[in-house]
């Protein structure tokens, strides 16, 4: 996956609540439904109340899904220790939490020499004006919805003019979105200004997973030709 530089939707399924035991196959999947990247969910139990994988399931997942952009979205506190074993196993962006670190400058210059991409990762509560004095310096900003830790939480609605603020000023920033995210909350991420759209139980769990990306696909490209139209 090339990131659209804010211009265009990118699709990213969150595999929180596929099944864990047959990963691999359930990437597949969705990436034959027309996934753009997989977003790939690491909790350590301490920044947030959950567990999941770490670098060792993503390196015995890439040879099997290879050319398939991975985004590992690092719940985790002191997100610069994983940076060279994520490297190490083939993920190709790396978002931190700007909550997780006391040197994000420090955590995004570790990223960039290990050779990945970076983001930037808010909770509901943090003001997104935290994010200004780093913007130059990543490849996207992800904008959480629900508070990190579990799928299947409610959408927060509240937290949408944060996006709007980060489009007005970065017209051709990747700004994604995650939490909650769904054909039912999908045209009000589409107003805001998401382009990078993060998808979890709503997706995960459809009944056709091909159909659910299109529909959004459709209703984000509209929502971001609307948004330039009135520059």
């Amino acid at each position: 996956m090339a990131l659209s530089n804010g211009c265009s939707c990118r699709i990213g399924p969150s595999i929180l609540n596929a099944d864990l035991s047959d990963l691999a196959k359930e990437c597949q999947r969705l990436v034959e439904a027309g996934s753009d990247y997989m977003h790939l969910d690491v909790m350590d139990g301490h920044f947030v109340p959950n567990l999941t994988f770490g670098h060792p399931v993503v390196k015995c997942l890439r040879p099997k899904l290879p050319g398939v952009f991975f985004e590992m979205h690092m719940m985790v506190s002191e997100p610069e220790k994983w940076v060279e074993g994520m490297a190490d196993a083939g993920a190709d962006m790396y978002t931190f939490h700007y909550e997780a670190t006391d040197d994000p400058v420090g955590c995004i210059r570790k990223i960039k020499e290990a050779g990945m991409k970076v983001g930037m990762g808010i909770n509901p509560p943090t003001n997104v004006e935290v994010v200004l004095p780093y913007v130059d310096m990543l490849d996207t900003v992800l904008v959480m919805t629900v508070n990190p830790g579990f799928g299947g939480q409610k959408f927060m609605t509240e937290c949408l003019p944060k996006i709007e603020f980060l489009r007005e000023k970065f017209q051709t920033l990747d700004i994604g979105i995650d939490g909650g995210v769904g054909p039912k909350t999908i045209q009000q991420c589409a107003d805001a200004g998401a382009n990078l759209i993060v998808s979890g139980s709503a997706l995960v769990g459809a009944s056709n997973p091909r159909e659910c990306i299109s529909y959004m696909r459709g209703i984000i490209d509209s929502g971001l030709k609307e948004i330039n139209s009135k520059r």
